[in-house]
């Protein structure tokens, strides 16, 4: 009887190492495309950079 709850935790210890082995990992998501820009707030760093230079040239 001991031979077979062995025999049995063996093959349950076994089978579930192969079947999470064998998962298949995430495909990689597609690059973006071309012509996109990096950062979407260049309009916002310009327009500080504005307002920034003209506080600037008041003082």
């Amino acid at each position: 009887m001991k031979k077979i709850k062995y025999l049995v935790l063996i093959i349950v210890l076994l089978s579930t190492q192969l079947v999470c082995g064998q998962m298949v990992p995430p495909p990689i998501p597609p690059p973006p495309p071309p012509g996109l820009s990096v950062d979407g707030g260049v309009i916002f760093l310009l327009a500080s950079a504005l307002i920034y230079g003209v506080a600037k040239l008041r003082n």
